[in-house]
């Protein structure tokens, strides 16, 4: 994967404010890149102040495979952040979603 492609994906990510979350999806549309390649990106990603846990797919699910310990670990951070959930997976889009880039 581009390097370019993968700092474009984290400076979006990294302007994503504490306590909310965005979509794969958006921020591909954003780059006019795949939401899976985005995906990609956030997994390669070794940056801790970039804040990969505030992605979740469209439905608000949050990432099984989850590069820094699986998808306890992503729920953990959002809940620490003031994330809401509507079941074991899913955030409340609804209420914690981000879309202004």
């Amino acid at each position: 994967m581009r390097r370019d492609i993968c700092e474009r994906v984290y400076e979006l990510v990294k302007r994503v404010p504490e306590g909310k979350v965005t979509t794969y999806g958006l921020i591909g549309k954003v780059l006019n890149i795949s939401p899976r390649v985005v995906g990609f990106a956030l997994h390669l990603n070794n940056n801790p102040e970039v804040p990969c846990h505030r992605v979740v797919n469209r439905e608000g699910r949050i990432a099984s495979a989850f590069a820094f310990g699986g998808a306890r670990v992503q729920r953990e951070r959002l809940e620490k952040e003031g994330v809401e959930f509507g079941d074991e997976t899913h955030v409340e889009l609804e209420k914690y979603f981000y879309g202004e880039f």
